[in-house]
Parts: structure tokens; sequence; C-alpha cells
């Protein structure tokens, strides 16, 4: 059924978007702290200010990083849960962020030509789904940046969501719950959020990309770190006494199954990739992610890239490997396959919408990932991103309006489910 049609307000929305990314925000590995930049912190308290002046109760900034806010209930049902709407502040870490958006007004077809670096075009010829965006604003950064709708537009979705909830107190829903995190995206995002501070019974996190999408189904992921001590001296009378760490580094990546590896994997495939390697001579680490659908496959790659490094101990005992897995989150899917009624809520606020919801399992994880293994069960919805992590980002304006409309039905239809 197609429900009742919400007049989002299109140009806010926009205006919303493109002021949160012309901040950078990405976030950092390497730093201890939370959230991981200073950027985040000045996105965050942009947005405690912007939900304070748009009326929403019980505002406040963490110190951790976390915005924490409430849409009061206008529904006389008393039995309806209290639903969070999460979207993470932080951008990926691999480019700048600070954008110079660029709205593309109905989309003519046309090559879209990133003015900063003209080498880089959008065509629908090369371009997924672009082709289906012809008439609608496309945005796009300048061609040196992230874009950041990864994620922004969820960022501007859930305050366009809320900021129409709270102007149109005849809609009806339960107590709605925002919560807008740091560093998503290098898997941290959920860390430090307190659940008995956040008070809800269900979530969604806005992360997706496709029309009408609903994620319960994520990889499971791994982190892990190969610390290499070798033995240095000066190179002009090292024979038959160096170790070089960076050579045996080399040799690490090398001996790792060139078949499980990102650029070669699809679908259901998990793989093991390394994403840095930094040291000299003396010492060297390489970190690595790991990722599979399934428990069994996350162990196997564990063991393939201990095999490698036992192997190497044997070719080089003068040098000392070090290597430590951690636990990064965990396929979503174990815990909702047994009460999947925050996703089958979600396909109906989808149809409302206009749209056909799908679901495929993603090769990658969310926020949700995390919540829901401890507990709140958290699906994720499209927010309309396209060509994440690359400067080609982009995203459709209508595509959000239709995630914003979606949240409110899905506002609604909590409340109508739910005993009295």
């Amino acid at each position: 059924m197609i429900g009742m049609s919400y007049s989002i307000d299109a140009e806010d929305l926009l205006e919303r978007f493109c002021r949160y990314v012309r901040l950078d925000t990405r976030s950092d590995p390497h730093s201890d702290t939370c959230p991981s930049t200073p950027g985040q912190w000045q996105l965050l308290r942009l947005l405690e200010t912007e939900l304070r002046d748009i009326g929403a109760a019980d505002v406040r900034l963490t110190a951790e990083g976390y915005v924490l806010a409430t849409l009061p209930a206008t529904s006389p049902n008393a039995g309806a849960p209290r639903v969070a709407w999460f979207a993470h502040v932080d951008t990926a870490t691999e480019l700048p962020g600070g954008a110079k958006p660029i709205v593309h007004r109905k989309y003519d077809g046309g090559a879209i030509v990133l003015p900063d670096d003209p080498a880089q075009q959008l065509t629908v010829e090369t371009t997924s789904h672009l082709r289906d965006k012809i008439g609608h604003d496309v945005i796009t950064a300048s061609g040196i940046t992230l874009l950041g709708a990864d994620d922004k537009s969820g960022v501007a979705v859930v305050m366009s969501a809320a900021g129409h909830l709270l102007r149109h107190p005849e809609i009806p829903h339960g107590i709605i719950r925002l919560c807008f995190n740091p560093d998503e995206e290098i898997a941290r995002g959920m860390t430090k959020l307190k659940l008995d501070e956040l008070s809800a019974d269900v979530g969604y996190t806005l992360d997706g990309e496709d029309l009408g999408e609903i994620d319960f189904e994520t990889f499971s992921a791994d982190a892990a770190v190969l610390e290499i001590r070798g033995v240095s001296i000066h190179p002009g009378w090292a024979k038959g006494i160096m170790v070089n760490a960076l050579r045996l580094a080399g040799s690490f990546l090398s001996a790792l199954p060139a078949e499980v590896s990102p650029e070669r994997t699809a679908g259901r495939e998990g793989f093991i990739h390394p994403v840095e390697v930094e040291g000299n001579a003396d010492r060297c680490t390489v970190r690595m992610i790991l990722r599979d659908f399934e428990l069994a496959g996350l162990a196997a790659k564990r063991a393939a890239v201990e095999k490698v490094v036992a192997g190497l101990r044997i070719v080089e005992p003068r040098a000392v490997f070090s290597l430590k897995f951690s636990e990064q989150y965990r396929n979503m899917r174990y815990w909702l396959e047994k009460d999947m009624r925050p996703v089958e809520l979600a396909r109906e606020a989808v149809r409302r919408a206009g749209l056909t919801p799908i679901s495929t399992a993603i090769r990658g994880g969310t926020d949700g990932s995390n919540l829901t293994a401890r507990g709140l069960l958290c699906p994720n919805l499209f927010c309309g991103m396209r060509e994440v992590h690359s400067p080609r980002e982009w995203v459709s304006l209508q595509d959000m309006k239709k995630s914003a409309e979606t949240l409110l039905h899905l506002a609604e239809l909590w409340q109508e489910s739910s005993p009295s």
C-alpha cells in the first residue's frame, strides 16, 4: 500500500546536506581519542545547535562525541516502542573531506565533469544508476575530495525528517531518539555509546544506497596487525647480519592468497585486505582487515594469515613476528533472523513511500552491526549515496527526500502496530 504523501522541504534538505559536507570530518584509525579527529567535533556541535533550534528535546552532546536528542511522542499509544534513528558524521580515511558541493539541477543525462579534476567524469555509460537519475538534482564534489554523502546524506535525512515531525505534531508517532555518532568508518562508531543513555527499543541506521534498500545482513569483521622486528645494522657491513623488516613485510604480502582479496571477490565471498604498511628496515607494521559473512569463513581467513606468518618464522628465525587479531563487528543477520519485525515494518514503510523494498547481503558493515550484537536490533536503511569512498561520490536530492519520507512512514507504523 502507498500511504499519505509527505511534503518534505527539499530545499532545506539540500541546504543542510551542503552545509554538512563542507566540513572535513574524516576519521583517523591512528588516533586514540573519541571522536578520532577535531573536524568531527565541529559537525557534532553544529548538529547539537540545530537540534535545539528545531525544537528537539533532551539535546545533549556527550563527552565521547555522541549527539543525542528526543522527538516527544504525539501518539496516545503508550505502548509504542522507542525508535532510534542513527547517522554517522565521519567520512572515510582515504581522501580528504571538506567538499565543494556542486548541485547539477535537473540532470540532463550528459557528462558531469568534476572541475577540480576534469579527467573525472560521471556519465550514464560508465556510472552505475546515473541514468535512472535523469531529471533529478544530482550533487557531486569538485573532483579532489570526497563528497561525504557517506554518511552526511543520512545525517541530513534524519535532521529533515525530525524537523518535519516537530513541525507537524498531527503525525502520530511514539518517542523517537536521535543519535549522531563519530568514527563509523574506522569501526568504532558505537564503542562508547551507552545503550541506557540512548534508551531505545529498536533502531535504524541511515547508511545505505539503493532506493528502498533495507539491510539486515552484513559482513562479520576482524582487524589484524602484524608487527615485524628485524635485525638492524649499518648497511655497509650488513652481510649475513641484517634482517630487513620491510623485505619480510613484502614477502608476507606476496604470500597472502591473491584470490581472497577485495579486487577478486564479489557477492558472498569474503576477503583479506592489507590496508596499511608502515615502518623501516628495523621494524614494520602491516594492518589488515578480514571480512566474511559467516564466522567459519572469518576463522578460515585468520588461519590463512597465521599460516603465512608461520612460514616466515621458519624462513627467517632471527626476526620476531607478532600477530594480533581483534573483533570489529558481526553479521547482524545472526540476531535479526530471530526477530524480523524491524525489517518487516521497514519494508512496509518503503512501500508506503511508493517504492519497492529490496534487501541484499551488503559487503560492508554498519553501526547497526555493533548495536544489534549488543541487543538493540538495528537494520540499515537507504539514504541515496553512490560511489562512496571515491572523489566520484554523488547523491540525488530526490532519493534523499524519499529516504526522509520513509522514516516518517516508519515512525507511524511502529505506533500503529504496537499494543496500546
